[in-house]
């Protein structure tokens, strides 16, 4: 099954068609390609897909995504996605919903899932607790291993996970457990007492989310128990939650080591505004930042009036102005670009911030002084005034160190002051730039070809 296949028949509406493509998807091959759609194409091929594979998908989503699909559902088709849903996954995707859409979506839930929802969205979120599920199978340990095979038969379809089995005394303390594989290798007449393992490790529910999931990858386990203050099974948290928590808290750590550790949810706020806020919105955060670039155009306007002797007594300094703006323009991206990407993998952090800083003004130096000499060569060959390459040379080689000290400086200090960089950078470099580089290549020109003025 290919993307462009996907997309013609949406585009042709040939939605039968699609529908029978998709009946024979696998899994995998759908949740790759469903990540590259766009949300209208997203609604559409999920709402041609039979119920159990839909859940699937939905499932395996991230809550970004789970999102934009619930807003797409009726009331109706909401409610049975997520009466479907494991519990931890449920809590997952509530907890990223406006406080009162998830009240309301928790009311439409039946009483039985309602109640495993309210359970584990009353302990302290990122714990044990809050993550873990409530659906796994419980032995006994009088059963045999007959008897507790039967039972993971009729109750398994409903789990999460039948890999690894806990046993519980009548009052749901945890007392071993079993993996299913030791269970189908016993004799039907061994009692689960003589085949579970007693040294279980387990967690609290008020332990650490972080510290769960190095647990289950250190003793590589499919999934980990949960137990309450008198030590009665209330969950378990299983691997695949484990690698989601994982990435979750790398991506927290790194912020974190940085020195921006609400950075996260300050851009997603933003991000937000900017891709689905309302026209208001949108213009309170970008207008003030270009009203900023206008004002500098105009303030460059200026400058370039100041020199309307020079330009007109030597008509050529006007060809290279551009020049010296885009080089500059372009450096200054480079760099900011490569500043968003330091912050985000955590190669640059406040306390190191001097270092890289340094280092890229030393990358702007020395690119200027390459792409500065040979520019300069190039116009003293091509106008026959040596003075001229001279004066655009070093202006290059000005300008270009400049834009990689504001691409990296800029978007450090907004971050600092809590101003969307996202927005700010570029308007505030670029005007910075653009009347810096202007008044430097009006000052070269002045120095080296004020004789021919």
């Amino acid at each position: 099954m290919q993307k462009d296949l996907i997309l013609s028949q949406i585009a042709e509406n040939k939605l039968e068609d699609l529908k029978i493509l998709l009946s024979n998807a696998e899994q995998m091959e759908l949740l790759y390609i469903f990540n590259e759609l766009t949300e209208k194409e997203q609604v559409i091929v999920f709402r041609l897909l039979a119920k159990p594979m839909a859940l699937m998908l939905f499932e395996e989503l991230d809550t970004d995504f789970q999102q934009n699909l619930l807003n797409s559902f009726t009331d109706e088709r909401a409610t049975e996605f997520l009466n479907k849903l494991a519990p931890d996954d449920r809590v997952r995707l509530l907890d990223e919903l406006p406080a009162g859409v998830a009240k309301k979506l928790i009311a439409s839930l039946t009483p039985k899932q309602r109640e495993a929802t309210n359970i584990l969205m009353g302990y302290a979120p990122e714990t044990a607790g809050h993550v873990m599920t409530t659906e796994y199978i419980s032995l006994k340990k009088e059963m045999t291993a007959a008897q507790a095979l039967h039972k993971v038969r009729t109750q398994g379809q409903n789990k999460e996970t039948v890999y690894t089995l806990y046993v519980t005394d009548a009052s749901k303390k945890l007392e071993g457990v079993l993996s299913l594989k030791k269970l189908i290798m016993a004799s039907d007449d061994d009692t689960i007492d003589s085949i579970m393992y007693k040294g279980v490790i387990k967690v609290s529910t008020d332990t650490d989310q972080e510290e769960v999931a190095n647990l289950l990858k250190e003793f590589d386990l499919l999934a980990i128990p949960v137990t309450d203050k008198e030590d009665r099974l209330v969950g378990i948290v299983t691997i695949d939650d484990a690698i989601d928590i994982l990435e979750e808290e790398f991506t927290e750590d790194i912020l974190d080591q940085a020195g921006f550790v609400d950075i996260a949810d300050l851009e997603s706020d933003r991000s937000e505004i900017l891709v689905k806020g309302n026209l208001w919105k949108i213009w309170r955060v970008r207008v003030p930042f270009l009203l900023i670039s206008l004002g500098a155009g105009m303030l460059a306007g200026a400058i370039i009036e100041g020199f309307e002797t020079a330009l007109e007594s030597i008509a050529v300094v006007a060809f290279f102005i551009p020049l010296i703006m885009d080089m500059g323009g372009n450096v200054g991206t480079q760099s900011s670009t490569v500043f968003a990407r330091g912050v985000a993998l955590g190669h640059i952090d406040v306390k190191s911030f001097l270092r890289p800083f340094l280092k890229e003004v030393g990358v702007g130096l020395s690119i200027g002084s390459f792409l500065g000499a040979m520019a300069g060569i190039i116009i003293s060959v091509w106008q026959g005034i040596p003075m001229l390459g001279i004066a655009v040379g070093l202006a290059m080689v000005s300008t270009m160190t400049l834009a990689a000290l504001l691409g990296f400086l800029v978007p450090f200090v907004l971050i600092k002051f809590n101003v969307d960089q996202a927005a700010g950078s570029a308007p505030i470099i670029t005007s910075i730039k653009d009347i810096a580089g202007l008044l430097i290549y009006f000052g070269f020109v002045m120095a080296f070809l004020s004789h021919m003025m």
